[in-house]
């Protein structure tokens, strides 16, 4: 046996031990009996949502039009595709509300390296270790990855209406001289795990105080928007989100989109809307040090569907997981509702947040334990509360009653039933 010790970096170090969601995903992947067990946990996509036949028609359209799709097959440009580019700028024109062409024309798009994730830990590697301010509880995946990196959070509890900007302002200002070690303002428009909608006037008061701690630190401190769901706000009653790039003076709000959650996971398209500048200098650099560019012949291909179908799969999704929502809520309140506290989400993306007044939902628990252990009953796998909270947030005591439910990859009869095993398993630990 090899005595001798690995010297790693700080982050290797901490990367070392796999995170919760690691250990859950490599888990998914190998243990997960198929038709058996049921997944509420994993944010996978539904299958049946993924247009298959689509992308064979995509893959023959760009293989067969190689004026069009020039070296389809070859290495890309660190920027991205300019077809992708392109299409993804008409896409947002007819999407997202508050954008227009001109705003868009004054605007640098970008395609990261490989998904959305991608981008958004591009920004831990070109803005200065130190603290993000962020809310709580938030995407535990890239939050667990930043504190690997040596990132402190600022952790701002949430309210139905999303991250609370009287609590931002507040831990801004109490901050003192730690307020220069700010690097970036990190914010979902749908929250995951929580499923809360961030309202437009917050929207705008968030950009309107990164515009004014930027001015009071003397530098543009980047405030990072995440819409990985926003395309999925299927709740006819919700306004329609609206874009704050407009109203952005100083150049310092940036947009992170994806096609992971309308189109398909596998294709790996993130992309990066902002101010032309040196941060985005910085970015397409990094895509090019992490392998010249995301795959060439996937980003033609999505240029493809952005310019045919993604309209008609939108309204096909979006309806889809309306449906779903609405029979897993009624689900959760009829069979969870003695125990519940209460519930967010439901109207966009896939998610459902549970807080229960006593009951523990822990990895340590015995609620989680008995829907886990599998045998002759279906594991029934879900994110625990634990995992999505700041390590040192005022939420960690209530998130060991929380956790995130995905009404995304199951089919719906298969997550009514799952519900059905929590009841169970509630009722056993009394």
């Amino acid at each position: 046996m090899n005595r001798l010790k690995t010297f790693l970096s700080e982050y290797g170090g901490r990367s070392a031990e796999p995170s919760p969601a690691n250990r859950m995903m490599a888990a998914f992947a190998r243990d997960f009996r198929d038709g058996f067990d049921i997944n509420l946990g994993v944010g996978y996509v539904n299958e049946k949502t993924i247009p298959a036949g689509l992308f064979v028609e995509a893959m023959q359209a760009v293989a067969g039009d190689p004026r069009r799709y020039r070296q389809a097959f070859n290495y890309g440009g660190p920027e991205g595709s300019p077809n992708l580019i392109r299409s993804l700028r008409q896409f947002l024109l007819r999407h997202e509300a508050g954008l227009d062409e001109a705003l868009l024309a004054a605007r640098r798009l970008i395609i990261g390296p490989c998904g959305a994730m991608s981008v958004l830990e591009g920004f831990a590697e070109i803005c200065p270790p130190g603290i993000v301010a962020t809310s709580d509880p938030g995407y535990y995946i890239y939050l667990d990855a930043l504190e690997r990196r040596g990132f402190r959070l600022l952790a701002i509890p949430e309210d139905e209406d999303g991250l609370r900007t009287d609590l931002l302002r507040e831990r801004l200002n109490a901050l003192g001289e730690d307020a220069a070690r700010v690097s970036f303002f990190y914010v979902m428009t749908v929250s995951n795990p929580t499923g809360a909608v961030l309202s437009n006037a917050r929207r705008r008061e968030v950009l309107e105080i990164a515009t004014e701690f930027s001015r009071r630190q003397g530098r543009l401190v980047p405030l990072v928007f995440d819409l990985a769901y926003e395309q999925l706000v299927h709740d006819p009653a919700l306004p329609r989100p609206e874009s704050v790039l407009g109203q952005d003076e100083m150049g310092i709000a940036y947009e992170v989109g994806t096609l992971s959650k309308i189109l398909v996971p596998a294709l790996r398209i993130g992309y990066l809307l902002g101010p032309d500048g040196p941060l985005m200098n910085a970015m397409v650099q990094r895509t090019s040090d992490a392998g010249f560019s995301a795959p060439l012949f996937v980003q033609e291909m999505a240029s493809w569907l952005l310019d045919g179908p993604i309209d008609g799969q939108i309204r096909t999704v979006n309806g889809g997981y309306r449906e779903k929502a609405a029979a897993v809520r009624t689900a959760i309140h009829e069979q969870l509702g003695p125990w519940l506290e209460s519930v967010t989400g439901g109207s966009a993306g896939f998610y459902f947040y549970l807080t229960f007044r006593e009951l523990e939902t822990h990895p340590e628990s015995r609620f989680f334990r008995i829907l886990t252990r599998g045998g002759e009953a279906p594991r029934v796998m879900y994110i625990p509360g634990v995992y999505c909270v700041a390590a040192d947030g005022e939420l960690r005591e209530a998130s060991r009653r929380q956790l995130r439910l995905s009404y995304g990859f199951e089919d719906t009869d298969r997550m009514v039933e799952a519900v059905e095993w929590m009841r169970r398993a509630a009722e056993q630990c009394g």
